[in-house]
C-alpha cells in the first residue's frame, strides 16, 4: 500500500498510543514521518521501534506552546526529506477533569494553550512548506466537544477541542486557495493505552472484571466494540492522502457508532 509514497508527514504528539499508530500507518503507506513530542527520550525509543534503520523517520523533542520549537520541527522535515505534505496534530493535554463550578481556570488556559494555540502554532510553522505543492492538515478532535460529557466530565478539554473544530472551518477557507485541506478525525472512546488504564482502574475500584467495565463502555455503540487507536490512524492516513483530495472542512467520527450525525 503506497497512498503516501514519497510524501512527508509531520506528526505532533508522536509518543505511545495514537501518535505511534499514526506514524506506523504513514510508514506502511510508503511515507516518511517526522515525529515530535515533549519527551525526547521516549520519542527516540518510539522512532527506533517503528523505523529501526531510521531511513524514513526523523524526530525532535518539541513543546508546541513554543513557536521556535514548532519551527525547528518543520525545519527538520525540510532538511531531512525536502518537503512537508501533511501535518497531523495528535499532541494534546487531556488530563483536566471536571466541570466549571469548581474549575481552576488557569488550568483551562493551559489546556487551551496546548490544544488550540499549540495546534495552530504547529500548523503555521508548516505552512511555507505546505504551500509549495498543497497538502493536508489533520486535527485530532474529540467527541466530547460535540456530544457533551459521557462517563467523565472534561468541560475545559471539550471546550478546547470545540474551538479547534471552529478554527478548522476557517482554516479550510483560508488555506483552500493554496490547495491545503484541513479536516478533523473525531474519536470517541478509543481502545489504547489510556482507555486500557481506565478500565483497569475502574475494575480495581469496583472489584469487577475488566471485561465488565469494557462491556459497559460498549453499550452505547452501534458496533459491539470500541474503535481502536489503529482505527483512528487509518482515518488520519486517508485524510492525509490524495484519496481525500476533494475533502476539506469536515469532521470524520471514528467511534463505532456511539454518536451519529
Amino acid at each position: 500500500m503506497t497512498t503516501l509514497r514519497e510524501r512527508t508527514v509531520v506528526v505532533s504528539g508522536a509518543g505511545p498510543g495514537l501518535g505511534a499508530r499514526v506514524v506506523a500507518a504513514v510508514l506502511r503507506e510508503g511515507g516518511n514521518a517526522v515525529l515530535g513530542a515533549r519527551d525526547g527520550e521516549r520519542l527516540a525509543r518510539s522512532a527506533a521501534a517503528l523505523d529501526p534503520g531510521g531511513e524514513r523517520t526523523a524526530h525532535r523533542a518539541v513543546d508546541i506552546t513554543d513557536e521556535a520549537q514548532c519551527a525547528a520541527l518543520a525545519e527538520l522535515a525540510g532538511e531531512r526529506f525536502g518537503r512537508i505534505d501533511a501535518v497531523v496534530h495528535v499532541a494534546a493535554r487531556d488530563q483536566l477533569i471536571g466541570g466549571l463550578a469548581d474549575a481552576d481556570l488557569d488550568g483551562w488556559r493551559e489546556v487551551l494553550e496546548v490544544n488550540l494555540l499549540g495546534t495552530l502554532r504547529m500548523t503555521r510553522a508548516c505552512l511555507p512548506a505546505l504551500r509549495e505543492r498543497g497538502g493536508s492538515v489533520v486535527i485530532i478532535g474529540s467527541q466530547s466537544s460535540a456530544a457533551g460529557p459521557g462517563r467523565v466530565l472534561q468541560t475545559g478539554y471539550a471546550a478546547s477541542k470545540g474551538a479547534l473544530t471552529s478554527a478548522m472551518y476557517s482554516l479550510a477557507r483560508e488555506l483552500g486557495p493554496d490547495r491545503i485541506r484541513v479536516n478533523s478525525v473525531v474519536p470517541g472512546w478509543m481502545w489504547g493505552p489510556r482507555v486500557r488504564a481506565y478500565t483497569r482502574a475502574v475494575a480495581r475500584r469496583e472489584g469487577v472484571p475488566e471485561s465488565e467495565v469494557l462491556t459497559r463502555l460498549c453499550e452505547r455503540m452501534a458496533l459491539p466494540e470500541l474503535a481502536t487507536d489503529e482505527d483512528v490512524a487509518e482515518a488520519v492516513v486517508f485524510l492525509a492522502s490524495d484519496r481525500a483530495r476533494a475533502i476539506t472542512g469536515q469532521s470524520l467520527l471514528v467511534n463505532a457508532g456511539e454518536l451519529m450525525r
